[in-house]
């Protein structure tokens, strides 16, 4: 027999299967002897009250055991000899796209320009011991994308576009946690992540794609409008339909489309700092206990956002109990982004605070960088523009180094260079700079303003115990390559699939991998002559 029920919980009965038999016990009335197993699949945490409760939706057993498995893994076919189809980008849109096209038959040729996971984590030591990033293997760039080495962050709102339970399963199928189809924010943690990666890649190999590493496409190549292929960095040619998921890192992608008249337009951003406050803080605020989160509960996140003058004003990729990394990919740039272990047990908790920017605030004196071109905002390319000086005028402020410029919050609110600055996860270090001075203005004012909003509702969270370190710029690509909506082709090229963030299609690992899926079956259509579904 099997009973499911919604159960509201302390932290400790959720905590493991012999205190929630106990709990059915008292509070259902079933016989303890009987539950043969509990099976949760959904589970939330409820910290609006000073009570912090759990709630459960559970499938309980009784005299008998479960038969079906947590979810269904894919039968992936041998893809040998069958037409082929080039993904550009090893991140998750196009990882994703490749898994999705050995589904359909087709043969994924995979080209990443950087390196394989593993050796990627050896460029990424270098950038904090040695202050030297790898243009071609960092944060952005390498087997895995953006995500691989941030966070693993796994919540998406994007459930009206693909099927989240089905790319999660893929996950699990790959080596993640089963815990990532029951928690309300999935996360499988940097420690974790670049083996289901490697699983991934794996059985892109063993069914017969291919993967490419240290391999740049410098070209598409074309035939009138329809595109035929790739030429890579080394001159060789990759013959076939083409899905290009670059990431949002890959100017030099979005300077050649550019030049050769691809159509694009310019896409707003979002820009501020990142926000690092004691673990331990956010605890204590969010979980309404001044010992903090106890011995039941996961490190706290929190989600802020309101209006400034206009412009939203947000929190942006949570990491609690994280750390906040260097994430240039290239010379002369200086960019912050956050990431968290499995555990989420670091003694910090950072996020992404930022205010929205379109295209036509270019415009506005107020958004001038110091250093930099005046920009109006008329070319496809001025928010990327935008982006490289504010991260170059970044660098320049932390001593040409990835030493990062940063500032005590409420000493940022009130105009004050910091005399000194807190211990901090971010391994290159900090310098003391006033960000409120100069940072344009048009976000520094904003972000000012957000803070005090946040404080008003959150007693604790401004304070000068947290630091800001500058710059967070790289939210989402500054363009979107134009594509049909039903095709999911080029607008003019045919054979051309821009898929996923750096397309301007996507907004973290989840929605990325929907897009990849999507795009592959897209191109499937267009090999087969069938109509898009």
């Amino acid at each position: 027999m099997i009973q499911e029920f919604t159960l509201r919980v302390l932290p400790e009965v959720a905590a493991n299967e012999h205190n929630l038999k106990e709990y059915l016990k008292q509070e259902k009335g079933l016989s303890s002897q009987d539950i043969t197993a509990i099976r949760v699949f959904k589970r939330s945490i409820d910290a609006r009250q000073r009570t912090v409760f759990v709630n459960l939706s559970v499938r309980v057993f009784l005299n008998e055991m479960p038969d079906e498995p947590t979810y269904r893994p894919i039968a992936y076919p041998i893809v040998d000899g069958r037409p082929a189809v080039i993904v550009v980008g090893a991140g998750p849109g196009g990882l994703f796209a490749a898994l999705r096209l050995i589904e359909l038959g087709l043969r994924p040729i995979v080209v990443e320009r950087g390196k394989d996971v593993r050796e990627r984590k050896k460029d990424l030591a270098q950038i904090s011991r040695m202050q030297v990033v790898d243009p071609e293997s960092n944060y952005s760039f390498g087997e895995g994308g953006a995500g691989a080495y941030s966070d693993g962050k796994l919540y998406t709102r994007s459930k009206k576009r693909g099927n989240v339970e089905k790319i999660l399963s893929v996950f699990c199928q790959h080596g993640a946690s089963e815990s990532i189809l029951v928690d309300a924010h999935p996360h499988i943690g940097t420690d974790k992540l670049p083996r289901v990666i490697e699983n991934i890649r794996r059985t892109i190999l063993q069914c017969g794609g291919e993967v490419h590493f240290q391999t740049r496409m410098d070209a598409l190549v074309l035939e009138g409008d329809r595109v035929i292929g790739i030429r890579t960095d080394s001159g060789d040619l990759y013959r076939g339909a083409v899905i290009l998921a670059t990431g949002h890192s890959a100017r030099d992608v979005y300077r050649w489309l550019a030049e050769n008249q691809v159509e694009m337009e310019a896409k707003g951003i979002a820009v501020g700092v990142r926000l690092e406050h004691p673990a331990k803080l956010i605890d204590c605020m969010q979980y309404h206990n001044k010992e903090g989160r106890g011995a039941y509960l996961p490190a706290a996140e929190y989600s802020f956002v309101t209006q400034v003058a206009g412009r939203g004003v947000y929190s942006f990729c949570m990491c609690p109990g994280g750390f906040v990394v260097p994430a240039a990919s290239g010379p002369e740039q200086l960019v912050v982004n956050g990431m968290s272990p499995s555990s989420r047990g670091s003694q910090w908790s950072n996020s992404g605070m930022v205010v929205e920017l379109h295209p036509e605030d270019l415009s506005d004196k107020s958004l001038r960088v110091e250093g930099g071109e005046p920009l109006s905002g008329s070319s496809v390319l001025d928010v990327m523009h935008f982006q490289e000086q504010l991260e170059r005028l970044c660098w320049q402020q932390g001593n040409r180094q990835q030493t990062a410029p940063a500032q005590r919050m409420y000493d940022f609110c009130t105009k004050r260079l910091s005399a000194d600055l807190p211990q901090s996860s971010y391994a290159p270090g900090l310098l003391a700079s006033p960000l409120h001075f100069w940072m344009p203005s048009f976000i520094s004012a904003r972000l000012a303003e957000g803070f005090r909003i946040f404080g008003r509702n959150a007693r604790g969270f401004l304070t000068n115990e947290a630091v800001m370190i500058g710059v967070e710029t790289r939210t989402s690509a500054p363009v979107r390559i134009v594509r049909d909506r039903v095709t999911l082709q080029h607008i003019r090229l045919k054979g051309l699939f821009p898929c996923g963030e750096g397309a301007g299609y996507a907004g973290g690992i989840v929605s990325a991998a929907i897009d990849g899926e999507r795009c592959a079956e897209a191109a499937a259509c267009f090999l087969t002559g069938s109509e898009p579904q």
